[in-house]
């Protein structure tokens, strides 16, 4: 075992923090954009499949699986703040102690809730809006995906420790890892067995369980960190952990809550415009996937910092974070608004669906641009110990900032007036967010000196 002897040094507490910004998102971004980038692949596998009906059901499908992975999204960020913050205090004991206290108990929970979830999955995709053949393939494309969702969360957890001690190449591995392999397999799956929806499934399945393995291999095998769990440790270990991880769940849950009610709003025009949402949902996270990663990495720099009490590097992480942001989604909207008429090509779609897609790549950009510092907000409230912050701000765009605006919109404009809505809503509370960012980063600034 080729292990460290001693605690890994804090390396965000050194140097000039946009560096470690933009080096750590660099890496993010490959793995998770490479992932991104194949479930695209897939949809477009999907849609060459000529049926309307399987693309609306891995839609309506991706929306659902939203809110198991928030909840994964949710325990890896709890799990990677107490790392994080134990490395920048340099305990080295108790970073690995918490390390394996995390992973059992994201397992032990997930097992739980595929388990109950499993037997509701027609009732919950009927709850969506999908219909007869629609209900039919995204039922089937469920009951093979949503175990995969175990793999996934102990992937994403084990991604998390990996940022923590400071290593975004092989934390990037985790996601490019599964990305290679469904890049190879849903061709094969989908085409040459003729397996449809069912195969993309599949394929979905073995690359979760690929992304798990590699986490394993960096966390435990290269860096060491994840220690002998024990089941008095683990539950002293539950406070700490869920005291980052609940409001972080609570917050990544309001998403998929949003995008739900869009949905079903959306279904009310028909399973054209449902499957125009599937193309946009596909197609964001590759565009805006860099701030995922953004979001994802920079929790670490501003964690080891606080750990180290270097409250101005704190700051400075955070406007730099920001202005990464903003450029990032100005230039990738620009690109999208060129692009739209040959994305809409791709995808061979027409109609209503061409229009919506269109659309969105022309104007969706300003919607981005405010999530993008809704993202930023939330990796320094939830590693700066005020996760219930992200809490408020995520559930409160979630319902009064998407469901009166949405639904005003969808009456007064259409299928269009569905992005206009969200749009509203995620400007008014993206620039509360960042405003409330910076009044908590000057509290922990002037904590010393009251100190």
């Amino acid at each position: 075992m080729n292990a460290p002897a001693s605690m890994p040094r804090a390396v965000f507490t050194e140097g000039s923090p946009m560096r470690h910004v933009l080096v750590m998102t660099g890496a993010g971004s490959i793995g998770l954009v490479a992932a991104f980038m194949v479930d695209f692949l897939s949809l477009l596998y999907v849609s060459r499949l000529n049926n309307p009906h399987m693309t609306a059901a891995v839609g309506f499908s991706s929306q659902v699986l939203f809110f198991p992975i928030s909840i994964e999204i949710g325990f890896s960020i709890g799990i990677g703040a107490v790392v994080s913050r134990t490395i920048g205090a340099g305990n080295r004991a108790l970073a690995r102690q918490l390390a394996a206290s995390g992973l059992v108990l994201v397992a032990f929970l997930l097992v739980i809730l595929v388990m109950a979830v499993l037997p509701f999955v027609e009732g919950i995709l009927t709850f969506a809006g999908a219909r007869d053949e629609t209900l039919e393939i995204g039922t089937r494309y469920l009951a093979i995906t949503l175990p995969s969702m175990i793999f996934l969360g102990l992937a994403m957890a084990l991604a998390s420790l990996l940022r923590a001690v400071g290593d975004p190449r092989r934390s990037m591995y985790v996601t490019l890892g599964g990305g290679i392999v469904t890049a190879m397999l849903d061709p094969l799956f989908i085409f040459v067995f003729g397996l449809g929806v069912e195969g993309a499934a599949i394929v979905v399945l073995i690359s979760r369980f690929a992304c798990m393995v590699v986490g394993l291999h960096g966390a435990v095998l290269r860096h060491n960190l994840v220690g002998q769990p024990k089941l008095r440790a683990i539950g002293g270990d539950v406070r700490p952990i869920f005291y980052v991880a609940v409001p972080a769940i609570l917050t990544n849950l309001a998403a998929p809550v949003a995008n739900l009610y869009s949905l079903r709003i959306a279904a009310t025009f028909g399973e054209t415009i449902v499957a125009a949402f599937a193309l946009i949902d596909r197609l964001t996270p590759l565009a805006f996937g860099v701030l995922y990663a953004l979001s994802g990495s920079v929790g670490p720099i501003m964690a080891q910092n606080l750990g180290a009490c270097l409250p101005h590097r704190v700051r400075r992480t955070l406007t730099d974070c920001l202005i990464v942001a903003a450029v990032y989604t100005l230039v990738i909207w620009a690109v999208l608004w060129i692009s739209a008429p040959w994305l809409a090509a791709l995808f061979a779609v027409s109609g209503e669906t061409r229009h919506l897609l269109i659309y969105f790549c022309t104007y969706g950009g300003m919607l981005w641009l405010f999530l993008g510092g809704i993202f930023v907000a939330n990796a320094a409230f939830n590693n700066l110990g005020f996760p219930f912050l992200s809490t408020f701000f995520n559930w409160g765009r979630a319902t009064l900032g998407t469901m009166p605006f949405v639904a005003l919109g969808a009456h007064r404009f259409g299928a269009t007036g569905i992005i206009m809505g969200m749009t509203v809503g995620a400007a008014l509370f993206g620039l509360g967010a960042m405003a409330t960012a910076y009044l908590v980063t000057g509290r922990l600034a002037k904590a010393p000196r009251d100190a």
